[in-house]
């Protein structure tokens, strides 16, 4: 096996091909160290650590040796810079937490560790996860001197999505072959759509939060992005499990082989298409590629069941008091007295942390920080965010509802394709962008987003799949078959 070719292979040929000794682990690090190195003007990682990252492969290089090696042992990822890590800074992409060294690793982190994969460093992301096109990073990329926006390998006009946009765009770019995202409303389906790769977000709960930077708490899940839905299979599989002990959100249930049902046939699967997701503002372009898509389900033994999702418009402003309600608490912590950025001059405590604060956050977590702690002050509790959580669980049961007539629901992840970064001055239309991921986030249901085409500009396009509590087997079946009947996951931008 030659070096140049190790970049185009999935993680479960790249573990095949270590298992077998036909490449080390060090080598397989060096060689993606070296695309990130060269690919730098994409501002996909923030932090990278070459000594740290080689010890880690030749520890696993030995474990091959010995015949003691774990599933994915050599195989290189990299964690989206909201996972805390030991051997690297975790930053949040905030100055707030410019050099930050955490003393442990966050339990996502840990377990990939134990499953034996190699850490090649941490990637770019909005700003405490708060964003929707990593145009919100705050921290300088990998060889850059200042901060610049995060680029769509497809385009580099364009934004990547967010917040996980650096994870996407490292995986669509083959800079790394695996990598960790987190979605609390659509963070790692949309820019999964957008860089044209796959991406899951398992049941809340599925993975633990421990050591996850939180941004809203009821909201925020792990998940893994890579290129096919194998490779996403394989990478759930090591980072679910209970963590009770750690994270009181964590639930109990035992991990899982998520790939057991990978090939099962799809003969009888009922697909719901609900309506709202197919309305006014959807683009023709990615209407066309997502139609192919449910053709190709029926061709594969699925049919299609038109059913309703209500409350759909209403999960926009739901989401949009509870997660900064959430943010607003979380973000508290960052006050300057114990870790993180502090103000230089100030004259007393309450100044220290007015100028911290201000100094700190960048203009999109301080938009969000105000929204929450408005709607949560006296007089505006009952009217917006108890509210906002009784049409919580309405959007729930709307679900629920769906489900009793269809096993997976299919629709898009967004509304178009990628668009030109610097382009939306005005927060709110970002916002309306996640009408489509927002309500499997709030019922907390397992979704995904898997390549199904390209749109105008040759532009990704990505089908999303959102399954029933605990149904990620299912889904990743689901989009495993569509993936060996069709080659969009398999398509590189370079």
């Amino acid at each position: 096996m030659t070096s140049p070719a190790l970049h185009d292979l999935g993680v479960a040929q790249l573990a095949a091909a270590l298992r077998a000794k036909q490449v080390s682990a060090v080598e397989a690090a060096q060689h993606f160290l070296a695309r990130a190195r060269d690919h730098q003007n994409l501002g996909a990682y923030v932090a990278i650590d070459e000594a740290a990252t080689l010890a880690q492969a030749r520890a696993q290089d030995e474990k091959i040796a010995a015949g003691s090696a774990a599933p994915l042992a050599g195989v290189p990822i990299a964690h989206k810079d909201i996972f805390v890590t030991r051997d690297f800074p975790t930053t949040a992409a905030s100055r707030m937490l410019a050099g930050y060294r955490s003393p442990f690793d966050a339990t996502v982190v840990s377990k990939l560790a134990d499953a034996g994969c190699v850490t090649l460093g941490k990637l770019n992301c909005d700003e405490f996860a708060m964003g929707g096109t990593n145009e919100n990073s705050a921290i300088p990329a990998v060889g850059c001197d200042s901060v610049q926006p995060v680029r769509n390998p497809w385009d580099t006009t364009r934004v990547p999505g967010g917040s996980s946009g650096g994870s996407a765009v490292a995986v669509a770019a083959r800079l790394a072959p695996a990598v960790t995202g987190t979605d609390t409303g659509g963070s790692i389906r949309q820019p999964a759509s957008f860089c044209g790769i796959t991406g899951i977000k398992p049941t809340y709960g599925r993975a633990s939060r421990y050591g996850m930077i939180a941004f809203a708490s009821s909201l925020d899940q792990a998940g893994p992005m890579a290129r096919s839905a194998e490779d996403c299979a394989l990478l759930l599989s090591a980072m679910c499990g209970p963590d009770p002990d750690r994270d009181s959100t964590s639930l109990d249930r035992p991990a899982e082989d998520f790939s057991r049902n990978l090939t099962d046939s799809l003969d009888g699967l009922r697909i719901g298409v609900p309506a709202e997701f197919f309305g006014e503002g959807l683009a023709d372009d990615v209407r066309a590629a997502v139609d192919a898509a449910l053709k190709e389900y029926e061709k594969l033994g699925a049919t299609l069941v038109p059913i309703a999702l209500p409350r759909t418009e209403l999960s926009v402003p739901v989401y949009y008091i509870l997660a900064p309600a959430e943010a607003s608490s979380n973000l508290s912590r960052f006050d300057g007295v114990r870790y993180g950025h502090r103000a230089q001059q100030y004259s007393d405590l309450l100044d220290m942390y007015k100028k911290t604060r201000a100094e700190g956050f960048g203009d999109e977590v301080k938009r969000r920080i105000m929204i929450g702690t408005y709607v949560l002050s006296e007089g505006y509790y009952d009217a917006y965010y108890l509210q906002a959580q009784k049409i919580r669980r309405m959007i729930a049961d709307d679900f629920q509802a769906a489900f009793q007539q269809c096993d997976l629901i299919a629709g898009p992840v967004a509304p178009t394709t990628a668009w030109p970064l610097g382009s939306q001055t005005d927060p709110v239309s970002s916002y309306l962008a996640d009408i489509y991921t927002l309500p499997a986030s709030l019922a907390g249901l397992p979704g995904m987003s898997v390549p199904v085409g390209f749109g105008n500009g040759n532009l990704p396009v990505g089908l999303q799949l959102i399954g029933n509590y605990f149904s990620e087997a299912r889904l990743l079946n689901a989009a495993h078959r569509l993936q060996q009947a069709t080659d969009w996951h398999q398509r590189s931008p370079l």
